[in-house]
């Protein structure tokens, strides 16, 4: 009886051993697509990390213009239009459907400057690849930067112009710009249409809108800015799939 139970075990374990031996490579494909379906599930399941959308009422009065600092939604780049370091205009158009990082420097700055333009290098480096995100630099000092002077400096820096916009223009428009739009300059006591711009990098959205305040002369905040675009780009990513569950 011993033996009979014994050789019936093993003859029960041959056959299913058989059996799953029969459909091993079956049983893999099923396990490994069962966990990229609970992996995907919970990536989009999981609470989405979300950037916020910065008004004038939440930046410091320092850096907005007066008239709108009491402004608490709606706020977004309006069209302008300037000139880049190879003579071409650059518009809203240029950024359509973009996410771009802007900032505010002059040429001839010594100080924060040069720092700032090396951490702006270092995202152009690192996003070169990527054709969704731009970058655009405004000159406060257009008197001085003219298109000859911002294609010598771009030359020197290394700036490639598919990613990267070095402006002048207008000294109107790029006060408007800096105080009335990217929020970011302070007034100069000694120039209605002068501006002492600050370290700040700005973050714009495909929709015109701002996402986030850097500064531009630490290196560490470099990291953050590319960690915020992928996560603005991640957002698009799942609006589509959720679009596609949906219809």
């Amino acid at each position: 009886m011993i033996f009979r139970s014994y050789f019936c075990s093993l003859l029960l374990k041959g056959v299913m051993l058989q059996f799953f031996s029969k459909y091993k490579l079956l049983a893999r494909v099923l396990l490994g697509l069962s966990i990229v379906i609970v992996t995907i599930f919970y990536s989009i399941l999981k609470p989405a990390e979300v950037l916020p959308v910065y008004q004038p009422s939440e930046v410091s009065a320092a850096l907005v213009s007066q008239e709108i600092r009491h402004q608490k939604k709606y706020h977004t780049i309006s069209n302008f239009s300037l000139t880049n370091q190879n003579g071409q205009t650059i518009t809203q158009d240029t950024y359509k459907d973009k996410i771009y990082v802007a900032d505010f420097f002059f040429t001839t700055c010594q100080t924060i400057c040069p720092v700032m333009t090396g951490n702006m290098l270092e995202l152009q480096n690192k996003l070169i690849n990527n054709p969704q995100v731009l970058l655009l630099s405004h000159t406060v000092m257009p008197e001085v930067d003219s298109v000859a002077q911002l294609k010598k400096y771009a030359t020197q820096k290394k700036v490639n112009p598919t990613k990267w916009n070095l402006v002048t223009g207008n000294k109107q428009e790029i006060y408007n710009l800096a105080r009335k739009q990217y929020l970011v300059a302070k007034e100069n006591p000694e120039d209605p249409l002068g501006l002492v711009h600050t370290e700040n990098f700005v973050l714009i959205d495909t929709n015109k809108r701002i996402r986030g305040f850097y500064d531009g002369t630490q290196a560490q905040e470099m990291e953050r800015i590319l960690h915020d675009i992928d996560v603005l780009q991640n957002q698009g990513k799942k609006s589509i799939f959720f679009g596609l569950i949906n219809y």
